[in-house]
């Protein structure tokens, strides 16, 4: 997270919801940065099981809400959902595959452009 590079990825269907494949792209042990979408119990055992923690925006009607802290998850979240958010909606192909292939291409172009930008440490 970072440098925004992305190291996981994962298509399905459009009538499968994101948080349902949460086990596909966890991490290990690393925070986890989420939307509202993903909380949910599932989703927690999920990253308990992975050794992450949890940094989900809890939903309003949440028992655990703490405004500030969603204010700053939010803050952190903000510039790679800023680039996530103007990537097409829609696919060009038809079957997994394709779209698989498609995707793994424009996250390859992602990072390329990511790592041409990412300053280099002296001694690195």
């Amino acid at each position: 997270m970072r440098f925004g590079l992305i190291d996981k990825l994962a298509v399905t269907p459009a009538n499968i919801l994101d948080f349902q494949v949460l086990e596909n792209i966890c991490p290990k042990n690393q925070m986890v940065f989420m939307d509202k979408l993903y909380d949910t119990k599932k989703s927690n055992l999920i990253l308990l099981a992975n050794g992450c923690a949890s940094a989900t925006i809890r939903k309003n009607n949440n028992k655990n809400k703490n405004r500030d802290l969603d204010r700053w998850r939010s803050k952190i979240r903000m510039p790679f959902e800023g680039i996530f958010s103007k990537l097409r909606k829609r696919t060009r192909y038809r079957g997994k595959l394709k779209v698989l292939f498609e995707n793994f291409g424009l996250a390859m172009c992602h990072n390329l452009k990511k790592a041409i930008s990412v300053p280099i440490q002296n001694g690195a």
